[in-house]
């Protein structure tokens, strides 16, 4: 897929993007560039290859899931301005 110079000029016009013919002239170039590098990695053989999330096999080291911290909700909502069943009520903002 290549793009012509009109195409180029209606996606700068969407966009809101004042070019001149220089720069869609470059901006053209550049992506059909780029257009023809999808072409060449679609017509790569993927067949029999397994998708993966990252280029190396990474692990994440991780620490055990434990509380540390002391519960502090009873001294948080005595000092709130309105509580009701352990829930902080607040003003309505939006009608």
């Amino acid at each position: 897929m290549s793009l012509s110079s009109a195409d180029v000029e209606k996606v700068a016009r969407l966009a809101r993007l004042a070019m001149n013919d220089q720069e869609i002239q470059a901006a053209q170039a550049q992506l059909n560039n780029i257009f023809g590098l999808i072409a060449e990695m679609q017509a790569v053989d993927t067949k029999g290859i397994a998708p993966m999330s990252h280029s190396q096999d990474l692990a994440q080291r991780l620490r055990e899931d434990k509380v540390t911290e002391p519960d502090q909700r009873a001294a948080f909502q005595a000092i709130a301005p309105q509580v009701e069943q352990g829930l902080y009520l607040v003003p309505q903002v939006i009608e």
